[in-house]
């Protein structure tokens, strides 16, 4: 691709360094002069380096009172936000989407390529569940909510037609993009760190698992799970809104470490005898971290999981999916994971991580965009 491409990087919010932000930042080390767009930015000097020090383009939300703490309150107001951006300069825009930054406004003559982490989870297929969650299921603030969401569904669908092509981070995710948008995608799984994950071959007595603790996340369930079963010791790392409620269900085998450093938080995956995990994520980027450190992985089988871990019963096993996010079939799968602990090779959950690296990344989605380029000027001329 010629080097005097302009290129535009969209993100949808830029607050904290997260799974989708790791994804942009690497797509941006590929694209070093492209430039950066997003609703809101609030990176830290610490989290701007993996950015390349960019500040980017902002919307008025940036502006809005609170927006710092409480952007996503303004999620109503993003879809206008995000089509504020002026990305006309742009040959090639670039949306790391999983709410509205594919919704950017481009011109037939610019190619769109959209990385979809998910489409918007609480306005299609898991409504029911954030709106149940957020205490939204009733009453007069429940039919706005279901209102505003009932509009985001419209937009979000007519925005599709603006992307020419979609990318999806897991099978998983292309098959929620061919259903609510109708347009097939491609995977692509994001970059995992696996580099930055001692591989430890000895392990300790003890489970783990580490998470922000908000109710997908599940960690109520794993620590309900490990109350049944005081013989075997569980350490949680995270912290957040329901740090409190699960404090309360703590039993004594069962060690809250609340946030930790990354090292920290490194050193118990690398030592733990296995990592438990009872999230539906839509690729989920710390089982792979646990397998880089040759930990097996014990995970509630659907979603991304499916795809980054290897159960049991097939070759070189990399850990053991659980079939119900219930307290019972997690505890049955630790038994069988228990039973069968020879078959779990740290080395075998290495290698699989190393599939997911971003070395693996970096390659097929440069070469993807380079081939996309390709198509989308031959298309053109074949027009006319």
């Amino acid at each position: 691709m010629s080097k005097d491409k302009k290129i535009a990087l969209v993100h949808e919010w830029l607050q904290s360094y997260a799974g989708s932000e790791q994804v942009s930042a690497a797509i941006l080390d590929n694209y070093p002069d492209a430039e950066l767009y997003s609703v809101i930015d609030f990176l830290t000097d610490e989290q701007r380096v993996h950015f390349h020090n960019k500040k980017a383009i902002t919307t008025f939300i940036q502006h809005l009172p609170r927006a710092k703490k409480s952007y996503q309150k303004y999620l109503p107001l993003m879809p206008l936000a995000i089509e504020q951006l002026d990305v006309s300069a742009a040959d090639i825009i670039i949306s790391s989407s999983h709410a509205v930054s594919k919704g950017v406004l481009t011109g037939p003559d610019q190619l769109h390529i959209s990385y979809v982490h998910s489409p918007m989870r609480y306005a299609w297929d898991l409504q029911h569940q954030y709106l149940k969650e957020s205490g939204l299921s009733t009453g007069m603030k429940g039919w706005l909510a279901k209102w505003l969401l009932h509009k985001l569904r419209i937009w979000d669908y007519r925005t599709a037609n603006g992307v020419d092509f979609f990318v999806a981070n897991s099978k998983f995710i292309a098959r929620r993009i061919k259903k609510v948008y109708g347009r097939d995608a491609d995977v692509i799984y994001p970059p995992v760190a696996v580099d930055s994950f001692s591989f430890t071959e000895k392990k300790s007595d003890y489970y783990f698992t580490a998470s922000r603790m908000v109710p997908y996340k599940r960690i109520d369930l794993i620590v309900d799970a490990f109350a049944r079963m005081p013989d075997k010791k569980l350490v949680v790392i995270g912290d957040g809104p329901e740090f409190n409620k699960i404090k309360s269900k703590a039993t004594p085998n069962v060690e809250l470490l609340g946030y930790c450093a990354f090292e920290v938080l490194k050193k118990y995956m690398q030592n733990a005898r296995a990592f438990v995990f009872a999230a539906e994520e839509d690729f989920g980027i710390i089982p792979v971290e646990a397998q880089a450190c040759g930990t097996p992985v014990i995970a509630f089988g659907k979603g991304g999981v499916l795809e980054t871990v290897i159960p049991l019963g097939i070759q070189d096993p990399t850990g053991v999916l659980f079939r119900e996010q219930s307290v019972q079939s997690l505890v049955d799968s630790v038994n069988i994971f228990e039973n069968n602990r020879d078959c779990f090779i740290p080395l075998h959950c290495r290698k699989n991580a190393e599939k997911f690296s971003k070395k693996r990344f970096d390659i097929e989605f440069s070469d993807y965009v380079e081939n996309k380029w390709r198509e989308f000027n031959k298309s053109k001329k074949d027009f006319f």
